[in-house]
């Protein structure tokens, strides 16, 4: 198992009626999970819902099992979304949760059948919205999926007693009009740090064991004709007036009065802290959330209320909607609710904000001044309310035209880095070749130094993504994926569609041991035992199971020398079919984590410890830098040279080396230079040990100072002469 430990976490859910909970807006989610009494979790990790899931991982024998709540870390986002079926037919609620619009997609049709026929439990879906200046992924929102599917979306306030009244209301919403419901969690409300009155966890009135010996079955669930039409009808006649009755019961969405009539504000939910953040700089709001501009916050983004929206905007000339992203959904809808019952109010929205991008405080602010500016004659007309508004915008340089750019990179010492830096050396000799790559750290090789990849598709689709280029080549397309993918979709949609097809493609599968992009959960293919799932199943024996024929192993992806050849092999062994290469070596960053443990209670114990450490001999360095060209590796770096008579700086391996070896490894393999030199430090080193030491460093002083002696003759020899 991954090196971490959620214990601390683990202990709050115990939280009961009363108490203080503290933490993050994601925990706060999943005590709130247990607080409504749900029977079932699943969910694929990704930032930033993975805390959720890695949490209940270590909660299950300290308290899920206990509450007869069952917990999966399912193979993928459609996996997840499936398990939701089982509050088709049954009073059970469950929740499942993914990363943004790529979970979605992945999820997609699973979703639309169940959103269409429709559930009795309450089911949620935790959606981790990675959208804005932080995301790690295209630019899309969840809106548009809730829309076409009929699926209610909720968008809280980010402070976590909106949150958590957020998971409870979801559910009571699902289960009042039969109809999943999505909870958007933004990147900023999964990290945001506050407390909440906790209550009592509940376990599930209705469990999965009661299904199991109570099995019913509805066949006007089923997503069949004639029922899909009868579906569609409920989603409109019975689903979304009940859907809507609740959350005017409810009160789910927010009115905050304010001292003005005249103009008001329309917000996302996840939008508002940023809202109030913006109007306290313009002298309208204080940090409590008092504002002069009367707010109706939308903690529900879909469906919105017609009555509630109408009666906002009663007398208002004006409203600002303050909807982040594009393409501007609620904006759209609201203009056809107001024209629809002849409503006058003026609705503004991406007219003066921007109609893409994350909308931080400074550009809520410009687009509530020009707002303002135009549909009141006093606000912004006073000094008090101007002292902390420029009268012109500041000229900032542009970032990119001031700090140097850093692209993203992959961990010191990583095992995937020599993949590349073998990939490399071989185009060296034989020309670019067409690389497809995917998700996962390995993704990184696209960027410098390694500048390696064309495209990437999606999760798993490495190896698909290569599938057209299935000609007569010379120079094979080759696929890259990780073990994740490979697990996630790639065995399939790649591996098995390149048998089906007889490519003649190479498919290169990283295997690091975990999903390591996603924090390092473990896979089918981890190599550690698990007491709750199956493990050690090699990936080699799986490609193998599909029909591939050519399938080579390399243990240590450190041996770039290797790597070369094998990939040289692949390139020339034709008639054969896909070829696949698995890249075997432990992701560094959990070896180091279990290591560096290991290795602090071996030293505190008095055991001989050994460490391996990496250096550059300065003097003999020519700086030309073609070690750093070839690796990129954060702890290869540069500092002036140590020779008076040479200007170039010259390579230097800083302490933050972990002793991979991969520096090396490349100067083997590229025959580079013999400047790098390999260190042992050892620490509680035996007497013998010791006293070989004290007499090499005397032996080496001896002879330090008999070349000086031997240098400074020379000098006085020829000075002589």
């Amino acid at each position: 198992m991954a090196e971490r430990s959620f214990k601390k976490e683990v202990k709050k859910l115990h939280a009961g009626a009363g108490e203080t909970f503290q933490g993050e807006g994601i925990l706060a989610v999943t005590k709130a999970l247990l607080q409504s009494g749900v029977a079932y979790v699943g969910g694929y990790q990704g930032s930033p819902i993975s805390h959720l899931m890695d949490v209940l991982a270590d909660a299950k024998d300290e308290i899920l099992d206990d509450m007869g709540v069952h917990f999966e870390t399912s193979a993928s986002e459609a996996t997840a979304a499936a398990m939701l079926s089982a509050s088709v037919n049954y009073p059970l609620r469950g929740a499942v949760t993914w990363k943004s619009t790529v979970g979605t997609n992945v999820a997609s049709d699973a979703l639309a059948n169940l959103a269409s026929g429709g559930v009795i439990g309450g089911t949620v879906i935790v959606i981790g919205e990675d959208y804005g200046e932080g995301s790690s992924i295209m630019q899309e929102r969840t809106h548009a999926f809730a829309m076409k599917s009929h699926i209610w979306l909720l968008d809280p306030r980010p402070n976590l007693p909106s949150i958590v009244d957020a998971v409870e209301k979801s559910f009571e919403l699902s289960e009042a009009s039969n109809t999943p419901v999505m909870l958007q969690m933004r990147v900023r409300a999964c990290h945001v740090h506050g407390h909440f009155t906790a209550k009592d966890n509940v376990k599930p009135a209705f469990t999965l064991t009661d299904a199991l010996e109570n099995p019913k079955r509805d066949l006007s669930r089923i997503v069949l004709p004639p029922y899909t039409f009868v579906h569609e009808k409920e989603k409109l006649e019975q689903r979304l007036p009940a859907a809507l009755q609740f959350i005017k019961d409810n009160r789910l969405n927010e009115v905050f009065e304010g001292t003005r009539q005249d103009v008001g504000l329309v917000v996302q939910g996840g939008c508002y802290n940023t809202v109030i953040r913006a109007l306290e700089h313009l002298g309208l709001a204080d940090a409590y959330g008092d504002t002069e501009i009367p707010l109706y916050v939308l903690n529900v983004a879909f469906p919105l209320v017609d009555d509630e929206l109408l009666d906002f905007a009663r007398d208002k000339s004006a409203l600002l909607l303050i909807e982040e992203g594009g393409p501007e959904f609620i904006e759209h809808e609201i203009n056809t609710i107001f024209a629809r019952a002849g409503c006058k109010t003026q609705l503004q929205g991406k007219a003066l904000l921007p109609r893409y991008g994350e909308y931080t405080c400074e550009v809520i602010k410009q687009g509530l001044r020009q707002f303002l500016q135009q549909h009141t004659q006093d606000l912004l007309q006073d000094e008090v309310a101007l002292k902390l508004v420029p009268s012109k915008p500041l000229a900032v340089t542009a970032l990119d035209e001031t700090v140097p750019a850093r692209p993203a990179g992959f961990c010191t010492g990583c095992p995937e880095r020599p993949v590349f830096s073998a990939i490399k050396l071989l185009q060296r000799e034989q020309g670019d070749f067409h690389i497809s790559c995917d998700i996962g750290c390995h993704l990184f090789s696209i960027l410098p130094p390694f500048n390696l990849g064309a495209t990437t598709m999606g999760y798993g689709l490495g190896g698909a993504s290569s599938s057209a280029f299935n000609v007569p080549s010379s120079k094979p397309a080759i696929s890259i994926m990780g073990d994740g993918g490979f697990w996630h979709n790639g065995l399939t949609s790649g591996i098995g569609n390149s048998v089906f097809n007889k490519s003649d493609g190479i498919n290169l599968i990283i295997d690091n041991e975990y999903t390591a992009a996603t924090g390092g959960q473990d896979i089918l293919s981890s190599k550690a035992s698990h007491p709750e799932r199956s493990t050690n199943n090699p990936i080699s024996r799986a490609v193998e199971g599909v029909g591939v024929k050519w399938v080579r192993t390399l243990t240590r992806t450190y041996d770039v020398a290797a790597m070369k050849r094998t990939l040289k092999e692949a390139i020339t062994t034709k008639g054969v079919g896909p070829k696949v290469i698995v890249a075997q070596s432990e992701c560094m960053l959990n070896l180091q984590r279990r290591e560096k443990r290991e290795r602090r209670q071996n030293i505190q114990d008095g055991k001989r410890v050994v460490e391996s450490r990496f250096a550059i001999d300065g003097d003999t360095c020519t700086g030309d830098r073609a070690c750093i060209r070839l690796s990129g590796c954060p702890s290869l770096t540069v500092k002036p040279n140590p020779d008076p008579w040479r200007s170039d700086p010259v390579s230097y391996i800083d302490n933050s080396c972990v002793g991979c070896g991969l520096c090396g490894e490349n100067v083997h393999a590229d025959i580079l230079c013999p400047s790098f030199v390999k260190v042992e430090v050892v620490r509680n080193a035996g007497w013998l040990e010791r006293q070989r030491r004290q007499l090499s460093q005397h032996i080496i002083g001896w002879l330090q100072r008999r070349a000086a002696k031997r240098q400074e003759l020379d000098l006085l020899e020829g000075v002589s002469q």
